[in-house]
C-alpha cells in the first residue's frame, strides 16, 4: 500500500490535514475529522467537489 499524501492529525481543538509531500498544514482547523474530504484529496481530487467538501466541513463547525 503506497503513502498516503494527506492524513488528519489531531490537535486539541480539532483536526488539521497534515501535507506529506510538502511538509505543511493544508486547510482550516475542523472540529469533526474530514474523512470524506481525505478520501476525495487522496483519490481522484476534482476540484470542485473539494471545495463542496471544504464547505460543507466548514459549515458543520458552526
Amino acid at each position: 500500500m503506497s503513502r498516503r499524501r494527506y492524513v488528519a492529525r489531531g490537535v486539541p481543538g480539532g483536526y488539521w490535514i497534515w501535507d506529506n509531500r510538502g511538509r505543511r498544514w493544508w486547510g482550516d482547523l475542523y472540529e469533526l475529522c474530514p474523512d470524506d474530504l481525505l478520501g476525495e484529496l487522496n483519490g481522484h481530487a476534482d476540484p470542485a467537489r473539494i471545495t463542496a467538501l471544504m464547505k460543507r466541513c466548514r459549515a458543520r463547525k458552526r
